[in-house]
């Protein structure tokens, strides 16, 4: 995630706020531009006038609900529907003076919405909230790789949408599962709850167990079918992932029972540590993809994060040349997996000891092994090749038509350009050496610093 300003005052602002604490202006995120930007009301002053002293403190209806990004100050903007939630504070297009608003006009995230709770039910609000901060950081992601995310109505059968859902009260009634299927993601309303969250990560031995963690997985089994399946039985993609993770034509019931079977209370094994990103990801070969695109998606947006606060990792110990990092590149345009893990591991070496001088869990609780990392190359690659030229589906596969115009009520996400050499093909056997040199010797220093590895 990058670190942002107000472009009115120069404080600094986060991803998720929505006013400038300095200045008092209104902050909204302009998903076309990637930027953060202070807002002034576009109908009641002119672009060249002195703002009010509290921005906050014009009344709405005076603005019409319109404003002027500084960002963009040629267009003219409104909130998102959902900002009157307090659940999102993205920007869409305001209609031209003179037309009525559009009654519907949700971002480029909250688009893909299909359901959610029950607002009138104060913890179902509270607890959607927290899942559509999650959900935003997400799209982020998406957007700065230049992925392909169809709604459902401009992609009905298998465009990406979420279902947002609580347990029914009977406690007799079956339980909501959080899962993917056919680019329908369901999200248990209990995950935003810290508290029950925690419960079940002890409760299933997991490492590490987060709001956005999910959304990156459930994510991944979305373009696995989005940048795998479609691309047919006999494609690179396909060949190279087999070749990688696995045959998924494998009963996933059955995978699913052997893996539970096999330690008798869900509890992980040692043998996974060899080739998986994580114990889950043993399952099925299904799920090895989406743990290790959750993976990646999470080491590119930390780099991202650690490169806008200029850090820079140089140990004060004998060898800490060989496992310093300084990151001056953009991990979302990196040029390849070992640019990109010889720039994380020391990152979390660091910010792991800085957590544990606070009594905190790692930061990074996870020993990435050298087919992993192979693994989290052929996500890299795969998003590099659909980022460059994905074909065209036809509406036989449940595309709309070419003339089909997109939804209105949101801006689309551009590709931003970038200078970038062609990627190499996609694999399609198990390298010989999956790392390089400096890559092996910082996978040695972060299993010698894994406090509690996981077996």
């Amino acid at each position: 995630m990058k670190l942002f300003e107000c472009l009115g005052c120069g404080q600094p602002v986060y991803f998720e706020n929505t006013a400038c604490e300095s200045c008092g202006r209104r902050l909204g995120y302009l998903p076309h531009d990637g930027v953060l930007t202070a807002l002034e009301p576009a109908d009641i002053l002119p672009p060249a006038a002195d703002p009010p002293a509290d921005l906050n403190a014009v009344n709405p209806a005076a603005t019409n609900g319109v404003w002027r990004a500084l960002a963009a100050p040629e267009g003219r903007w409104r909130f998102c529907i959902n900002a009157q939630h307090d659940a999102c504070n993205w920007l869409v297009e305001a209609e031209p003076p003179g037309h009525q608003p559009n009654p519907d006009a949700y971002c480029a995230a909250c688009a893909h919405n299909r359901t959610v709770p029950d607002l009138s039910v104060p913890a179902n609000l509270t607890n959607w909230r927290r899942i559509e901060s999650a959900k935003h950081r997400l799209f982020h992601g998406i957007q700065r790789l230049d992925l392909p995310h169809e709604t459902r109505d401009e992609d009905p059968d298998e465009g990406l949408a979420f279902d947002f859902l609580p347990d029914p009260p009977d406690p007799k009634a079956p339980r909501i599962i959080t899962g993917h299927d056919n680019g329908l993601i369901t999200i248990n309303l209990v995950e935003a709850d810290d508290a029950k969250r925690e419960k079940i990560r002890v409760a299933m031995h997991e490492p590490y167990r987060t709001l956005l963690g999910h959304f990156r997985h459930e994510v991944g089994h979305y373009y696995w079918e989005r940048l795998v399946r479609r691309a047919g039985d006999n494609s690179e993609a396909m060949s190279g992932f087999r070749a990688l993770f696995g045959d998924e034509r494998e009963d996933y019931g059955e995978a699913l029972k052997r893996h539970y079977a096999a330690s008798g209370d869900g509890s992980p094994g040692a043998s996974w540590q060899e080739g998986f990103v994580s114990a889950y990801a043993a399952v099925h070969p299904w799920e090895d993809f989406a743990e290790t695109w959750a993976h990646y998606m999470h080491i590119v947006d930390t780099l991202e994060t650690a490169g806008a606060f200029g850090l820079r990792v140089k140990p004060r110990i004998s060898r800490g040349e060989e496992i310093g990092a300084r990151v001056d590149f953009d991990s979302y345009r990196a040029d390849s997996i070992d640019q990109l893990v010889e720039a994380f591991l020391p990152i979390t070496f660091a910010v792991n000891s800085l957590n544990r001088s606070m009594g905190q869990p790692d930061l990074y609780p996870f020993v990435l092994s050298p087919r992993a990392i192979e693994k989290l190359g052929f996500i890299h690659l795969l998003c590099r090749h659909a980022r460059e030229g994905l074909p065209q589906l036809s509406p036989q596969q449940g595309m709309p038509p070419a003339a089909m115009p997109l939804q209105t009520s949101q801006p689309q996400a551009a590709a931003v350009p970038v200078a970038e050499t062609a990627p190499p093909p996609l694999p399609d056997r198990p390298a010989e050496e999956p790392v390089t040199p400096q890559t092996a010797a910082l996978i040695a220093v972060a299993a010698q610093l894994a406090l509690d590895p996981v077996d």
